[in-house]
This record gives structure tokens, C-alpha cells and sequence, in this order.
């Protein structure tokens, strides 16, 4: 044999990419809950707080991240099945978000990396998201931000075992600095509107950890199918095809969603126009019928939000996220709160850009 036909029988040598540094903003929803997996309208921003990982890439075929804030690495191979069962053994739990992640986008190489993060967990600002987004840009991906986000909500959904919305992964690959996003779930469209100068936003963290997987978010999606099987998407209905849904449970919750989509739309023409009393009206409202119509929020919540409504320069509040426990947002006049009250963690935000990467 000729050293140029060994040459041509040798398997190609892997080509190892250079470090990378990929980050991902956080996102409030700051109105338009429980519409996305529906049809509907919502209007997140991207924030200031976020997730960053610093990813090496190495010959091996283990993908292996160290978080500041968790005790224990997370340790994936590179050829985990994208399967639930699967992935719900790994430990510890921070890391099935990791390898939904991998198997989702079948990395060539393993590689070790950091992940730090500003963003509180369990909060409701989407640190989930904002995790799965940063690591798949760190482990190389390439293609546009619609498959982006496909690429992360089906990895999550595959880590938790929960259906959940592209809310969260579209935002915070979409988002455009300075703006929030009028997004229609219909047909994945985001409108960036600008946030007027004078708003300021607040997400103030109630206390109550939220664990998504283990609420009743499944069973509301459950009944929003149930109440749609005849009507068709909720986020496409008008309010007065509800009163046909003959039973009272499920009447509630299609209202919650359609009178919901109704208040993005005003929510949105409230900011270009500058009406503040009324954007921050429409967000108490919005929390009136996710607590009484949809029933995702709880004591704790509806306690903090009725404290914050009764504070000076304070011109609405509502539960952010899909409810359960989580943040408050509060739309306020400049400086109107004092953030050191608030023992369990507040935050003023601003809006962000979109995840980006680069070279580490």
C-alpha cells in the first residue's frame, strides 16, 4: 500500500473550533400570558439581566459546564437521545436542561465550559430559556433565530417533560434593544415597539420559587385544547363565541385568553402613544383575569401586587410568567419604588437586545 492510499484509508482528523463566548438575555412578559400556546398575542422585552457560557471545545465526546450558581457540574455526552425518559435521570436537574440541549443539536465534539448568570432561578424571567439559548450558541449552532428557538424549546420540552410555549426562546433570540416585542403566536411574527423614555419597568421577585413541571401549567394547556377543539385556536376567537363552551371552567379560561389578546393590542398602542396610566391599567388587568379567569396566580402574588398598587407613582402590576409563584412587574415613574424594601429580590430593567456569540 502507498503512503498516499494510507493516507486516504486514515479516518479525517476532527477539527476542533475555537472557544466561544455566547450570552442570553432574560425576558419579562409585561403583558400576554398563557396566549402563546394558543394563538395569540403577547408583548415580552428582553432584559438586562442574563446568562453566559464560556465554552472550549476539545476532541472528547463529553459535553462538561460548571455553573456559579449550582453545587454540582453538569457532565453530557454528545450522543444522548433526545428522550425524556432519558433525560430525566441525569443529575444533577440543572444539567437535563444542558443535555436537551445537546441532543437536540448533536454537537461533533464534547468540550468544557462556565455558565454565570445575573438572572434569579425559578423567578419566572425565563432563566431556563436563557440557559438552553446561551448553550446551544456556545456548542456551535448556526441557522436562523426561528430554528434557534424550535432547536431550544424542543430541547427543554424533552428535559422537563412539559409542553411548554416558543415564548421565551423567540424573545430572547429576536429581541431588539430598547423595545419590546408585539409578538403574534399565529404565525411567529414579533414588531419591535419602543418603550417610552419615562416607563420604568420593575420585576420584583414574590418569594414563592416556581417549579413549572410541578404546577398545574399542564392542565390549563389541557383545558385551553379542550376549549378551542370546537372553537379552533383561542387567540383567534372573538368574545362572543365563548359563550357557547357550555362548561363554566373551561368558558373562564378561554376568556382569560381572549380578552387578554385584546389588551395586548391596547397595551401596545398605550407605549407608541405614551399613555402609561393606561398601559399600566391594562397590566393590573391583565393579573385581575390570570388570578380569577385562569387561576395560575396565588396568595402570595395577588398580595404583592395589591402592596405595589398602593405605592406612590406605581401605575400597574401583574404577575409575569406563567404564574404559580415567581416575579411581579410593575410599570412605575422613574425611581418611584425603592428596590432595598423588597427582601426577596427586585430589579430595575431595561430592554435588550437579542442572545449573541462570538469568540471567547
Amino acid at each position: 500500500m502507498t503512503t498516499g492510499e494510507q493516507a486516504h484509508d486514515r479516518a479525517p482528523e476532527l477539527r476542533v473550533p475555537p472557544p466561544r463566548r455566547s450570552h442570553c438575555p432574560g425576558r419579562v412578559n409585561l403583558i400576554g400570558d398563557h396566549t402563546d400556546y394558543n394563538s395569540g398575542l403577547a408583548m415580552p422585552m428582553a432584559i438586562d439581566l442574563g446568562t453566559d457560557v464560556v465554552f472550549e471545545p476539545d476532541s472528547s465526546h463529553l459535553v462538561v459546564l460548571r455553573s456559579d450558581v449550582e453545587d454540582d457540574h453538569a457532565e453530557v455526552h454528545v450522543r444522548i437521545p433526545l428522550e425524556h425518559d432519558v433525560l430525566s435521570t441525569i443529575r444533577p436537574p440543572w444539567a437535563r436542561y444542558v443535555a436537551g440541549i445537546v441532543a437536540a443539536l448533536r454537537p461533533r465534539t464534547g468540550g468544557w465550559g462556565q455558565v454565570t448568570t445575573t438572572l434569579p432561578v425559578g423567578a419566572g424571567l425565563s432563566s431556563s430559556a436563557a440557559l438552553c439559548v446561551s448553550v446551544a450558541l456556545a456548542l456551535g449552532f448556526e441557522g436562523p433565530t426561528s430554528r434557534l428557538a424550535k432547536v431550544c424549546q424542543r430541547g427543554e420540552e424533552a428535559a422537563t417533560g412539559v409542553q411548554g410555549g416558543i415564548m421565551d426562546q423567540l424573545v430572547t433570540t429576536s429581541a431588539v434593544e430598547g423595545t419590546a416585542l408585539f409578538v403574534d403566536f399565529a404565525d411567529l411574527s414579533a414588531h419591535p415597539v419602543g418603550v417610552p423614555d419615562d416607563a420604568e419597568f420593575v420585576v420584583i421577585h414574590s418569594g414563592q420559587v416556581r417549579n413549572l413541571p410541578a404546577t398545574a401549567y399542564a392542565a390549563r394547556r389541557a383545558e385551553c385544547d379542550a376549549a378551542s377543539f370546537h372553537l379552533g385556536p383561542l387567540g383567534h376567537v372573538g368574545p362572543e363565541a365563548i359563550l357557547g363552551i357550555p362548561d363554566p371552567t373551561l368558558r373562564r379560561r378561554a376568556r382569560h385568553v381572549v380578552t387578554e389578546c385584546d389588551r395586548v393590542r391596547w397595551f401596545a398602542q398605550a407605549l407608541v402613544s405614551g399613555d402609561l396610566a393606561e398601559a399600566g391599567r391594562l397590566m393590573t388587568a391583565s393579573h385581575q383575569s390570570l388570578a380569577s379567569d385562569f387561576e395560575v396566580s396565588t396568595p402570595v402574588l395577588d398580595q404583592l401586587v395589591e402592596h405595589l398598587l398602593g405605592l406612590p407613582g406605581v401605575l400597574g402590576a401583574r404577575l409575569t410568567g406563567a404564574g404559580f409563584g415567581g416575579c411581579v412587574v410593575a410599570l412605575t415613574e422613574p425611581g418611584a419604588l425603592d428596590l432595598v424594601e423588597f427582601t426577596a429580590g427586585a430589579w430595575r430593567v431595561r430592554a435588550s437586545g437579542a442572545a449573541t456569540v462570538g469568540p471567547a
